[in-house]
């Protein structure tokens, strides 16, 4: 299978450089920065599969015909993404990753919905520099058709991609990204403050905005009418009783599991792209609450403010400190 990987950044390195090892065509897209220092030097993956170096075939533009092309962009850069190699992926079967429900939308603006595979990525990694890559922690790749059963196509996908990460299809593909908006929502908390997520969120008067993030959210998502279905790593019971609980209780036990989920620092799908210096895909995350919370004659204050707070941090580049973040959340968290 020719497989193509349009994204080098941390998970669309990670995937490639994974599928390379076990032998697999694969070809990668990306910006001129990172594809002159994989050529140059290879791509550099360390973390929880040890060190390795992997000499990758690496472009800035598609230029050849792939059997499957996996979109490892933000959801905000897949349109321009798909318009710019979209010779080569028109007739493609193509993979989307990206967290929020909105890619496989956008993308169906340009290719058959037929030949488009929803995924949700439950594995984590960090971007280092261009070429370098940290895998954090495990998981399982879970994909699904949204516009579509699923066939046979997307069973011979799943085979090979097994070979690098566990894969789980699922017959409820967009169930499922709802509840994985709830795992990337407190991606904002490093965002704002520019710090690890073990830091951030050792401290349990953080922790307490992420359970106040999940309980408005979780109210949000209910009235809106949306049922979401549990992911192999993130059982939806989990959301439901840390709702639940007391917020206290629940911001200790939130913390204890982000403290100990990576040996190397994790900072974070948001605060990883405002490094970068670019946009982030806040609005996709949190601001999905926002939006649904609109729509449904609904509020959603404490995302609401803030989707805004790392908009801030994106224009001016200055990150808040925890003490402002706690001010700036006042009234707002249970």
């Amino acid at each position: 299978m020719k497989i193509s990987v349009i994204g080098a950044g941390a998970i669309g390195n990670l995937i490639c450089g994974y599928l390379k090892l076990k032998g697999q065509d694969v070809f990668l897209v990306g910006r001129d920065d990172s594809i002159s220092t994989i050529k140059e030097k290879g791509l550099q993956i360390t973390g929880v599969r040890n060190h390795f170096t992997v000499n990758i075939e690496a472009h800035d533009r598609l230029n050849r015909v792939s059997d499957l092309v996996i979109l490892a962009t933000k959801t905000q850069d897949v349109e321009e993404a798909v318009k710019e190699n979209l010779k080569f992926i028109e007739g493609a079967n193509l993979l989307t990753t990206q967290n929020g429900v909105f890619a496989d939308d956008i993308v169906s603006r340009y290719i058959p919905k037929e030949n488009i595979i929803s995924s949700i990525v439950m594995f984590g990694a960090t971007y280092l520099e261009p070429g370098k890559v940290v895998h954090n922690f495990e998981g399982n790749w879970v994909m699904g058709r949204i516009f579509a059963k699923n066939d046979e196509r997307i069973t011979r996908i799943s085979e090979v991609l097994n070979k690098v990460f566990p894969t789980v299809i699922s017959d409820n593909i967009q169930g499922m990204k709802y509840l994985k908006i709830f795992v990337n929502a407190n991606n904002c908390i490093p965002a704002i403050l520019g710090i690890s997520m073990q830091e951030a969120f050792a401290d349990i008067d953080i922790s307490r905005i992420s359970i106040a993030i999940w309980r408005e959210g979780f109210d949000v998502v209910s009235g809106s009418g949306i049922n979401m279905v549990s992911l192999p790593d993130f059982p939806l019971e989990r959301l439901t009783k840390l709702t639940s609980m007391p917020a206290l209780e629940a911001a200790r036990i939130f913390s204890g599991i982000m403290v100990n989920l990576s040996k190397e620092p994790i900072y974070g799908s948001i605060l990883q792209s405002i490094k970068r210096g670019r946009s982030s895909e806040i609005d996709y995350i949190n601001g999905e609450f926002v939006r649904l919370a609109k729509d449904n004659n609904l509020t959603a204050p404490l995302n609401k403010r803030l989707v805004k707070l790392v908009h801030e941090v994106e224009k001016t580049g200055r990150f808040f400190t925890k003490e402002e973040l706690l001010h700036k959340t006042k009234g707002l968290v249970g």
